[in-house]
């Protein structure tokens, strides 16, 4: 009797399909759905069509912001309460290449420089911000592996430290941090107005979202990483140094929010110390909704974020503030484990 054999590469196509089947459409339901109850209660099309994209991009650049930290505990199962430290530092960062890039950004200059400038500038904080991170890493969140309390504490410690280091090195004040003037103002596309940073935000989050996606699942990397996280001793043995691997993911979701805070300082167009602080809340909402840990839950759970607060500002400003911890109350209510658990992944 003879046993057929199925060689990896005619598996391919069929455990592909099988992926494609078990992908669960009901979470983008749910933004479809609240994209059509806007569209209903605003009532006029380019109204909401401006609101729907000022939303995506609003919740594309906070995608951006929390999808380091959803790298590092998804993949690390560490708490890092600390991540507002590298959100702050990269846009400090900015405001520092940026400030000193002038003629690149002010009037008379091409939109070209004004990209330049602001890639530069996201250069610099992700690098400032994974350098510190891997300092992070090393000196508080090493020690505490595995004990997510004495993590919780450790980084919520690391942050503060950090914050008043960032006040003595750029003072406690606002510093301004201004769009690039080839970036301002709106394009009208018929009856619909689209601001030319959000169309930027837009292209560097979903241009995150494919790199992480791409890097995870079709990349050796991400096999050894993924592999390591369901059998450490196992991949070691095989010869691959799995705490370096880990210490990489954590400098890759440091520099990332470093990337998120130049986003968030230019959508503010100024940064503060405590900015890292005051953007850990909505960050934690956005994994909370995702499911702790999924990189395509937080994609989907920070959309849904951003176009909350898009629609709820305009249609209810005083339910505003509530409105991101309502939604995340009614998601956990419908799925107890988040959007996209990560065991359903």
């Amino acid at each position: 009797m003879s046993i057929p054999m199925t060689s990896p590469a005619s598996t391919a196509p069929a455990r592909a399909a099988g992926l494609r089947l078990k992908l669960d459409w009901q979470p983008i339901a749910l933004l479809l759905g609240l994209m059509a109850l806007a569209l209903a209660l605003t009532g006029s099309a380019s109204t909401w069509a401006t609101l729907t994209i000022a939303g995506l991009a609003m919740g594309l650049i906070i995608f951006i912001i929390a999808s380091g930290l959803t790298l590092v505990f998804g993949l690390m199962d560490v708490m890092n309460f600390g991540h507002g430290v590298f959100i702050a530092l990269g846009a400090f960062m900015a405001t520092t290449v940026m400030g000193g890039m002038t003629a690149w950004t002010g009037e008379g200059s091409s939109l070209a420089a004004n990209l330049v400038a602001v890639a530069l500038a996201s250069l610099a904080g992700m690098a400032v911000a994974g350098a510190v991170g891997l300092l992070f890493e090393r000196v508080l969140v090493r020690p505490v592996y595995g004990m997510h309390l004495k993590q919780i504490l450790i980084t919520m410690g690391g942050m503060i430290i950090g914050e008043e280091c960032i006040k003595l090195l750029w003072g406690a004040q606002l510093v301004p941090l201004p769009v690039p003037e080839g970036l301002r103002g709106s394009l009208l596309m018929g009856d619909v107005a689209v601001e030319k940073f959000r169309l930027l935000a837009v292209v560097v989050g979903l241009a995150v979202f494919a790199g992480l996606l791409w890097l995870l699942n079709r990349t050796k990397l991400g096999l050894l990483i993924r592999a390591g996280v369901q059998d450490r001793e196992m991949v070691e043995s095989l010869g691959y140094r799995i705490r370096r691997l880990f210490v990489a993911v954590f400098v890759a979701g440091s520099a990332l929010a470093g990337l998120g805070g130049v986003m968030w300082g230019l959508y503010q167009q100024g940064v503060t110390p405590q900015i890292g602080a005051q953007v850990n809340t909505l960050i934690f909402i956005v994994i909370i909704i995702g499911g702790l840990g999924s990189t395509l839950g937080c994609f989907v759970g920070a959309l849904a974020v951003g176009l909350m607060a898009n629609y709820c500002g305009f249609l209810f400003p005083k339910a505003a503030l509530f409105s991101t911890i309502g939604l995340m109350v009614a998601v956990l209510l419908w799925r107890p484990q988040g959007l996209y658990p990560v065991e359903a992944r």
